[in-house]
């Protein structure tokens, strides 16, 4: 691990090999944003093509999310010249308009559990208690901008890829696969492919809200579209940066590739994602493997999926500690979101587009694009 001139561990705000992502800022401080180095030259690229993907993870949008109103318009402040992408660090800003931090005076002194408000604490010996500052779900807002930029450059380099997320479970409650309808992701507030599921998580979140609760979910994210020989074995495995990526969003508690859990259940017989010799290629009869074998990609879809814990600020009492080491009830007010899986979806495609566009750029490093022969 990289060390400082002080011996300490840097703090590692930064994801990505070739394309990199440096996220900052906190959830109350005057804006958050991003630096996207690495981003080839040349990508057609503005505000308008950003700003799409941010109105659809920004707070507000419905009864079912917080109600904190952040516009969260996004400027490019480097790195695009005359409408395309320079080939240098490119910079992302977006202004925080709606903060509230007396909404946290109350928990200054005392730790949110099921936040990382005592980890921080006992990490750093301070932390900002505003929203729970750098830990605050705000952040992502920045990776959606970041997911942006990788999706512009993607529709350039990849034409035909196409990434898409989904909520597949609220609490105990799944969709019906047979159900599934694309064309309703975007007609609930919910992201639901399955329009009676969407109907039924609306009144069972409603009424979670009410009694002042909060509920986890399942978020599943494909993209077709995927060339085969993304990723690389052991230690560049696409799943491996593809789960990384997922788990590091504010909130995750798993995640998985294909089949995932569920694949200790299959027989090899089951398992394995037979092949046939098709027109313009292999074609395979299953897709078991989340379109992933050995860490790189087959030329089927890449599905991922990940698990969003319940949202811990909650107007229910619950036990705690202060700073002082007292015992405590504490009641978490402000605006928060009944399920905070709703707006991980966006946050979900943004990080799935960042994974593939930054292993497209080291396969096109190292291999030059060249791929063996079948058939």
């Amino acid at each position: 691990m990289p060390k400082t001139k002080q011996g300490n561990a840097m703090s590692l705000n930064t994801f990505g090999h070739l394309f990199r992502v440096t996220t900052w800022g906190e959830s109350h401080g005057p804006a958050i944003g991003c630096t996207v180095d690495g981003c080839p030259p040349g990508i057609a690229l503005s505000e308008a093509d950003l700003q799409p993907w941010l109105d659809r993870r920004k707070p507000g949008t419905s009864k079912f999310t917080t109600q904190r109103k952040e516009p969260d318009e996004v400027r490019i402040l480097s790195g695009v010249f005359e409408g395309r992408t320079t080939g240098t660090p490119i910079q992302l800003l977006i202004e925080n308009t709606d903060q509230r931090s007396k909404d946290y005076g109350d928990i200054a002194q005392s730790f949110r559990p099921g936040h990382a408000d005592i980890t921080y604490h006992q990490k750093y010996g301070i932390r900002d208690h505003r929203g729970g500052g750098r830990s605050s779900a705000r952040e992502t807002a920045s990776r959606v901008a970041a997911g942006g930029v990788a999706r512009a450059a993607l529709a350039a380099l990849v034409p035909g890829l196409q990434i898409t997320g989904y909520m597949v479970q609220m609490g105990t409650k799944h969709i019906d696969r047979a159900r599934f309808d694309a064309s309703q992701i975007e007609e609930n507030p919910f992201w639901c492919p399955d329009a009676t599921a969407a109907t039924e998580w609306a009144e069972y979140l409603d009424a979670l809200r009410l009694s002042h609760n909060s509920v986890g979910a399942v978020i599943e994210v494909s993209a077709t579209g995927v060339p085969p020989g993304l990723g690389a074995p052991l230690y560049g495995k696409l799943d491996s940066d593809l789960a990384s990526a997922m788990m590091s969003i504010n909130a995750v508690k798993g995640v998985e590739i294909g089949e995932g859990m569920a694949a200790a259940a299959l027989t090899g017989v089951e398992n394995a994602d037979e092949i046939r010799m098709g027109p313009n290629g292999p074609e395979y009869l299953s897709n078991h493997a989340g379109g992933i074998l050995g860490g790189i990609s087959t030329g089927q879809p890449v599905v991922c999926r990940f698990s969003v814990k319940p949202t811990s600020s909650i107007l229910t009492p619950r036990q705690t500690i202060t700073a002082d080491g007292k015992e405590t009830d504490l009641v978490t007010k402000g605006r928060h979101d009944p399920c905070v899986g709703i707006r991980a979806v966006p946050v979900g495609e943004a990080m799935m587009a960042c994974v593939l566009l930054d292993h497209f750029l080291l396969d096109r490093g190292q291999t030059g694009g060249i791929r063996g022969q079948i058939g």
